[in-house]
């Protein structure tokens, strides 16, 4: 077997880092829609040729894409022949019952031929803005089975050697409303897949195909190594922790995710025993996307742990059939980017209680995505997938982060000239959202407030999103955060939907608005013992009042001579509980 020193691993290693960059750059630079050329709702990686695992992925990708991609690869490989497969060839699916998230997320596959041996498979995956169904965008509460959400598209060859299938491709653009903006990240989706084979290639003629296996080879023993090593860290026992979703878009009841972790030596189980049953409406994930969050939530806590399938390795689980973050066909799923979130709370409120030093409070974890679907007089038919961000927990070494994105994706929020540039939308208000941190020793991030008005003709909007009943908790002491709030003004009338922040079908008429106002993180730590000159700061930013200062913090801010101060007498007697 080959050995491989660790100079040239370390080089081969930052190489292949660099790929993934750049396939992540080049779709982000090709892409059509907004979601992906400036939102970067994608994922680009490179794989093992016979088991599937992820070596690397591009560091701009989405971190739940990480082990998507790879259950994805893996389970089309036990469905397509890889003795037909030929140099060129180009696999696309979208079946979320073989890899998981939902149909919107296009998946595209390429293997990797060096001297005429498979070597390796390229693999990226990108949210479209439409699939079909009966809902613009896909995102329908009412859904009660997967077939009514889009097109489902099994893993097929749409190029051969080279050659695209064009029967394919006019299929499923006569089966999606946005056929301009599906089409050109089609291309471009396969533009960046030969833009990965070809830096691949350079690399494998440098080192030589042995040289490079042997080196995929370590690179995954040596991530295994590194997790088992951080896992023997965590004191040994059981933690639990529970979360609820606010309801499955259609019977306003909570949904419960209940989590048993257990941590012994270099392994951690994870049982999800007691969690919600599968839903007859679209607020299921299946159970690949449920390990992933998993790992999201691990590799947070121990970021340096490089991006790769040995890091996986050292898990079991049990979650229950039927439950509905382990749903079987043909149970819908576009729920599950906000599912994904309250999976990672839990495992974060969990491991919590065990390493308190390097565990996040819950974030906001909601996306507010929305689809706008409408016509424009001035330029016809026109659809936009949006999503926005909202504030992350405190943490052992400071605040959480404001208008972040949540724990499973990184994408960002498009900027808000390309909205009103391509769509008729006019951004009346894009602000923080003051008071909705959650309070702690490190309080959370804030949320934001939107107000996005219709300018010019009719439209048909779509809401999804959560935490507008239960809100992010802190921990440690540390306090819950805002819940989320989603409105629309519709001539001239607040309507608050009923279950919040789920619905579909909203008419929208010129001068018409949709305004949200997004959760913050919760809380980390005991708020009094908080800083007072933060808290002062946080007051004089117009973040947090007078009154949250001393009710929320213990913190006695008074004015001399035209400024605003602490008055730390009254605020150690307030810490202390001496009212009055």
């Amino acid at each position: 077997m080959v050995k491989v020193d660790p100079t040239t691993l370390a080089v081969i290693r930052g190489s292949l880092d660099s790929i993934s960059l750049e396939m992540d750059n080049t779709l982000a630079a090709a892409a059509f829609s907004t979601s992906m050329a400036e939102g970067r709702d994608f994922g680009n990686g490179i794989f093992e040729a016979e088991t599937g695992e992820v070596i690397t992925q591009g560091s701009e990708s989405l971190p739940y894409f990480v082990g998507i991609m790879q259950f994805i690869l893996q389970d089309a490989l036990t469905r397509i022949d890889t003795n037909g497969i030929r140099p060129g060839d180009i696999f696309i699916t979208n079946d979320v019952y073989f890899g998981g998230s939902h149909l919107m997320d296009v998946r595209f596959l390429m293997p990797f031929f060096y001297d005429g041996k498979l070597s390796a498979w390229l693999e990226n995956i990108g949210h479209w803005v439409d699939i079909g169904g009966n809902v613009p965008g896909g995102f329908n509460p009412l859904a009660t089975e997967i077939f009514q959400e889009g097109l489902v598209i099994p893993p097929i060859k749409l190029f051969s050697e080279g050659t695209v299938n064009k029967d394919i491709v006019s299929f499923i653009m006569a089966n999606v409303r946005t056929a301009k903006e599906d089409y050109g990240d089609l291309m471009a989706a396969v533009k960046t897949l030969r833009v990965g084979e070809d830096r691949l290639r350079a690399l494998f003629q440098k080192y030589g195909r042995e040289v490079m296996l042997a080196s995929f080879r370590e690179l995954s023993i040596r991530s295994e190594q590194q997790m088992r090593s951080y896992i023997r860290e965590i004191p040994d026992g059981v933690y639990e922790a529970t979360d609820y979703m606010d309801n499955n878009g259609v019977t306003d009841e909570l949904l419960a995710i209940q989590l048993k972790l257990e941590v012994k030596d270099d392994e951690i189980s994870f049982d999800f025993t007691g969690t919600s049953e599968a839903q007859p409406t679209y607020a299921n994930m299946i159970g690949t996307t449920t390990k992933t969050c998993c790992f999201v939530a691990l590799k947070m806590i121990f970021p340096d742990v490089p991006i790769n399938g040995g890091c996986y390795r050292p898990y079991s689980f049990n979650i229950p059939k039927n439950s509905f973050i382990n749903s079987d066909p043909p149970h819908a799923t576009t729920l599950n980017p906000e599912i994904t979130g309250r999976v990672v709370d839990c495992v974060m409120t969990a491991l919590a209680q065990a390493i308190p030093d390097k565990i996040y409070a819950c974030n906001y974890a909601t996306s507010n995505m929305f689809t706008i679907a409408g016509n424009d007089p001035l330029r016809g038919n026109w659809q936009v997938f949006g999503f926005w961000g909202g504030g992350l927990g405190g943490h052992n070494t400071g605040d959480g982060l404001t208008h972040g994105c949540t724990a499973c994706t990184t994408a960002k929020t498009q900027p808000i000239e390309v909205y009103e540039q391509r769509f008729p939308f006019l951004f009346n208000r894009l602000a923080i959202r003051e008071q909705s941190a959650g309070a702690g020793k490190y309080r959370g991030g804030f949320g934001i407030e939107v107000d996005i008005e219709l300018v010019r003709g009719d439209a048909s909007a779509t809401h999804t999103a959560d935490r507008g009943k239960v809100a992010p908790p802190g921990i440690l002491g540390g306090k819950a955060a805002k819940k989320n709030k989603v409105s629309y003004i519709l001539d001239g009338d607040e309507f608050i939907p009923p279950l919040k922040t789920k619905i579909t079908g909203v008419k929208m008429t010129a001068g018409d608005r949709l305004v949200i106002e997004s959760p913050g993180g919760g809380g980390y730590g005991d708020p009094f013992e908080r800083n007072p000159d933060l808290v002062l700061t946080d007051v004089l930013m117009g973040y947090i009042s007078l009154g949250s200062a001393e009710k929320d913090y213990g913190v006695a801010i008074v004015e001399q001579n035209g400024k605003l101060s602490v008055d730390r007498e009254t605020t150690i007697k307030l810490r202390a509980g001496e009212q009055g």
